[in-house]
């Protein structure tokens, strides 16, 4: 099972709530996730800090958006 199938962005309040730049680059985040090899917290890591890079944004507005949505 893909880990996109896990959680669907489109359907939570922290996505919602983000402005429309920001949600591309979560759901940039989620397909970069995918392609990544290695345990989670590399694959995590590795997703965050290649579409921040991409997309030219603070990695903040990815690991805020993690954290809203795991309420952690």
């Amino acid at each position: 099972m893909k880990l996109s199938n896990l959680m669907s962005t489109n359907d939570t309040n922290a996505f919602n709530e983000l402005p429309p730049f920001h949600k591309e680059v979560v759901n940039d985040f989620y397909k970069v996730l995918e392609k990544e090899n290695g345990n989670i917290i590399d694959r995590v890591e590795n997703a965050i800090d290649t579409v921040a890079d991409f997309h030219n944004v603070n990695t903040e507005i990815l690991y805020n958006y993690i954290e809203k949505e795991t309420g952690v």
